[in-house]
């Protein structure tokens, strides 16, 4: 039987452009089903979002796209994440990154896509100097948390929010 000649998807994690703004609020609406890019409605109030995270050299808005055919062309954005770089005195001064809105697709779940994004995240921000990684999720999120536990995160706080 003959190798299939295919190449491998190229999986490239990147910064997200103002172009992946409607596959980003695709994943964002994503729970249960895949959200067409198409059909989002990128608001002005989305737009101003963006563009404060695109500008701000603390915060990322990163992106996993594949590319099917191997030529790390264009592609499918499979996954997303914020992270923002956030300066302490506490740990010596050292600076830790927030990771939020973690997703993957949700008919490409299950398949290796969220561990490669957040290892590739982590080794982001250990790249930049940061001594700690730390994120929240919901609490009735029970398979993300068993995730998060087996990339080696430790319940180690309680999360409170205040909405304004």
């Amino acid at each position: 039987m003959a190798a299939d000649p295919s190449p491998a998807p190229v999986l490239t994690l990147r910064v997200a452009t103002r172009a992946d703004l409607p596959a980003v609020l695709a994943l964002l609406a994503d729970e249960e089903r895949v959200v067409d890019p198409a059909t989002v409605t990128v608001s002005e109030a989305y737009e101003h979002a963006f563009a404060a995270i695109d500008t701000d050299p603390r915060n990322e808005m990163l992106v996993l796209v594949q590319d099917a055919d191997g030529h790390d062309r264009g592609g499918t954005v499979v996954g997303c994440l914020q992270a923002t770089y956030i300066p302490g005195l506490g740990k010596g001064g050292a600076e830790r990154a927030l990771i939020e809105a973690v997703r993957i697709r949700a008919d490409r779940r299950s398949g290796g896509l969220g561990r490669i994004l957040m290892e590739r995240a982590i080794e982001r921000a250990r790249a930049r100097g940061c001594r700690l990684v730390q994120l929240t999720s919901n609490k009735q999120r029970e398979n993300a948390h068993r995730f998060y536990a087996g990339l080696g995160f430790a319940r180690s706080h309680d999360g409170f929010k205040l909405g304004l």
